[in-house]
C-alpha cells in the first residue's frame, strides 16, 4: 500500500545528460535507479544506494533537439543531506572532488551549504539525524502569496506544517505529508515580503507525488478543485499533472 500523497521525485531539466548522471554519481553517490528512453527525451532517477522507501528521487530530464534552459527564479533549490557535525567535513570533501565552492558552510553561519550542479541548479547541503548520506531532504519554491499556497497543499494534499523560519524579510514555510516517515522529502515554501514577482524559466519541471490509485486520487483533487492541467487519460493513465497556484506543476504517479 503506497501512503498517497509522498513525494517520488523532484525532476530538473539537463543539457548534457552523461555529464549529469555522472556528476551525481560521482560527487554524491547516487546511483542510476531507472532510465526511460523515448524517441526524442530521456529520463534517469538518481538516489543513494540505501535510499528509504518513502524518500525521493531525483529525475534528470534531457531532451535531444539541444535546447539550452532559463533557470528563472521560480523554482530554489533541491536539499540533500549530511549527518548532524558533518557539515563540514562534507563540503570539504566535494570541494576535494572537485565542485564548484559556492556557499561555504561559514558564509551560512555554520547551519548549511551550497553547491551547483553542471547546470547551475542549486544544491543545499542540511544537517539531518535521519535518512541516507546525500538523500533529498526538501525542494524549495517561491510564491507570492504564502497564505493561498499554504492552504492548497494542506487542502489539496493533506500536508501539515513541518517547521517555519522567519526572518525580516522573508519567511520559509515546511510543508509535508500527514504521516510521512522522517525520511520523505518535504517541499520548503519561501516568501519573501516586498511582494516581488517570479519567473517560472524551464530548468526545472516538477515535484512529484506518489499513489496506488491514480483515477481515484485525481478524482480526490478535482474535488477540492486542484487545477485540471493534464488528467489521466491524456497521459495514458500512467500518470496525471496539476498546478499550485504559482504555476509550479505537481505530478501524480503510481511507483
Amino acid at each position: 500500500m503506497v501512503q498517497d500523497g509522498v513525494l517520488d521525485h523532484t525532476m530538473m531539466r539537463v543539457e548534457d545528460l552523461e555529464e549529469s548522471v555522472d556528476w551525481y554519481q560521482t560527487h554524491l553517490d547516487y546511483e542510476e535507479k531507472r532510465r526511460i528512453e523515448h524517441d526524442t527525451f530521456t529520463l534517469v532517477f538518481l538516489g543513494p544506494a540505501d535510499v528509504h522507501d518513502q524518500g525521493a528521487l531525483l529525475e534528470l530530464t534531457y531532451n535531444y533537439d539541444g535546447r539550452s534552459y532559463e533557470m528563472g527564479d521560480a523554482w530554489g533549490h533541491i536539499a540533500v543531506r549530511v549527518p548532524e557535525g558533518e557539515l563540514q567535513a562534507a563540503y570539504d570533501e566535494l570541494m576535494a572532488g572537485g565542485v564548484e565552492d559556492y556557499r561555504d558552510p561559514e558564509s551560512c553561519g555554520g547551519r548549511y551549504a551550497f553547491v551547483k550542479d553542471p547546470d547551475g541548479h542549486e544544491i543545499e547541503l542540511v544537517q539531518r539525524d535521519h535518512g541516507a548520506r546525500w538523500s533529498l531532504d526538501h525542494t524549495m519554491i517561491r510564491v507570492e502569496d504564502a497564505d493561498d499556497v499554504l492552504g492548497w497543499y494542506c487542502r489539496k494534499l493533506e500536508y501539515e506544517p513541518a517547521g517555519r523560519w522567519e526572518a525580516d524579510t522573508f519567511a520559509n514555510y515546511f510543508v509535508r505529508p500527514r504521516g510521512a516517515a522522517p525520511e520523505a522529502m518535504s517541499v520548503e515554501l519561501t516568501y519573501n515580503y516586498d511582494g516581488r514577482s517570479y519567473t517560472m524559466g524551464d530548468a526545472w519541471g516538477h515535484v512529484a507525488v506518489r499513489t496506488d490509485d491514480l483515477e481515484g486520487y485525481w478524482e480526490t483533487l478535482l474535488t477540492r478543485e486542484a487545477e485540471d492541467y493534464r488528467d489521466p487519460e491524456s497521459c495514458d493513465f500512467n500518470y496525471a499533472f496539476t498546478k499550485d497556484p504559482d504555476g509550479h506543476e505537481v505530478e501524480i504517479v503510481v511507483r
